[in-house]
């Protein structure tokens, strides 16, 4: 009998969602057939069974989140030898080595990173005391405020304060701190370190005639995804109107020409290249805060996502290098991405290492949203609808025009206001004359 365990599926993955079985209990799977659909926060992925053999049982669940190397199903072997697979299950030499026996401090029942166990060794922090993230699993960040709160001295607290001092209402004075160069009083309390508080999930009942749908997979992945990216960015958004009446007729002009070359030309590849312009002119806004390291990383790649709404939930897929391609070309990658996207065949790349977000709602526009931003980046556009519109032109004549509103949603602790109106404002000089465009080498 073989435990077929979770096997690695990606750099920095440590953990997956089962959202699919190929095979049941009874069932005969091939060497190298698909045998579990796995969800991580990069990418779902069909993992093929090592061997060929009959499914015994299944040790997780569809829904289930199971730590790589956990052991989510039984195989009964049969005659035919294992196959060469690059994610097998099967033990690897150095996995079938004796290992040492875990410490106290980072048992192997916690869920934690490998960096995480790594320094909770070195500072000597159990694992299982401190809280977990909304994954329920230990980051690096957390055995670091961990250490950190376990170095720094014990806070003194002052006595209660007296409600009245000899009747006459006078409330009691307060003593000073210590720091103010006087001793504790003596017997004073000192303060313990306020527990985290705990997240407790809502419970809720279905009435009869509600429908029931499971929050697992995608959906749940989207919700983990946007709940840290709330609670750890600094939300603020920046709105400005864009007259478009020059790029609305150049794009008219160039869609016979792109569709010989088989591209159906949309406003987004102009809308990426203007962010890539302003971009290179901004690039606090190309960053991303490493708060463990205490430093900002501002990228100097240009990897545009372009949010796609799909059956399954949003998902952003990235233009890479888009710096380097063409207006048609972006084009051409953007409905590659989305249709991969939309019928399950993306890519662990095409959804990954993406710098900054565009969101576009597309015919739907609206006039104004607040996208929230897709961390770990500190920025992402928001684009609406182009309508026509009575504006004043230059010689203060009322024609027809197009207007559309953009809104870019930032990290204030990375992206100051005064920059992240200047990039939208760049966004806007390029869109309002797309010649620009051109005299940049598009």
């Amino acid at each position: 009998m073989l435990e077929f365990k979770l096997p690695e599926i990606g750099e920095g993955v440590v953990e997956g969602e089962i959202v699919r079985w190929h095979k049941q209990p009874g069932e005969p799977v091939e060497a190298n057939e698909a045998l579990v659909e796995v969800m991580t926060d990069k990418a779902t992925i069909e993992v093929p069974s090592p061997v060929a053999a009959i499914v015994r049982e299944l040790k997780a669940q569809v829904g289930d989140i199971c730590a790589v190397e956990q052991v989510i199903a039984l195989l009964e072997v049969g005659s035919a030898r294992p196959a060469m697979s690059p994610v097998a299950a099967a033990p690897t030499p150095a996995a079938a080595a004796p290992a040492a026996a875990p410490s106290n401090m980072s048992s192997g029942s916690v869920l934690a990173t490998p960096a995480a166990r790594a320094l909770a060794r070195e500072e000597g922090i159990d694992l299982r005391g401190l809280p977990t993230d909304d994954r329920g699993r230990i980051t690096k960040q957390d055995v670091l405020k961990a250490a950190e709160a376990a170095k720094a001295p014990a806070p003194v607290v002052t006595p209660p304060v007296a409600a009245a001092v000899n009747g006459k209402g006078v409330p009691a004075p307060v003593a000073a701190p210590a720091s103010a160069g006087k001793a504790p009083t003596p017997g004073a309390p000192v303060a313990q370190p306020a527990a985290a508080p705990v997240h407790q999930p809502h419970a809720a009942e279905a009435a009869a005639g509600d429908e029931v749908i499971p929050f697992r997979g995608m959906r749940r992945r989207i919700a983990e995804a946007l709940t840290r990216s709330y609670t750890s960015a600094v939300h603020y958004t920046y709105v400005e109107q864009v007259n478009v009446t020059k790029l609305v007729r150049l794009r008219q002009e160039a869609k016979a020409a792109a569709a010989e070359q088989g591209v159906s030309l949309t406003f987004l590849p102009f809308i990426v290249k203007a962010v890539v312009h302003a971009l290179k002119k901004y690039p606090i806004v190309n960053a991303e805060l490493d708060e463990a390291g205490g430093r900002i990383l501002v990228k100097k790649r240009y990897n545009i996502g372009v949010a796609a709404a799909t059956d399954q939930g949003l998902m952003v897929p990235v233009v890479h290098g888009a710096d380097r391609l063409s207006i048609l070309d972006i084009g051409r990658e953007i409905a590659r991405l989305g249709e991969a996207a939309k019928n399950g065949t993306a890519k662990r790349e095409d959804l990954t290492g993406g710098t900054f977000t565009v969101s576009s709602l597309g015919n739907i526009g609206g006039v104004l949203a607040t996208p929230i931003i897709n961390f770990p980046e500190v920025g992402i556009l928001g684009v609406h609808a182009i309508r026509k519109t009575p504006i004043v032109d230059d010689h203060n004549n009322i024609v027809v025009g197009h207007l559309m509103n953009l809104s870019v949603s930032l990290d204030h602790r990375v992206v100051d206001g005064f920059e992240g109106a200047n990039f939208l404002q760049e966004v806007r000089r390029f869109l309002e004359d797309p010649n620009l465009l051109l005299l940049a080498g598009i």
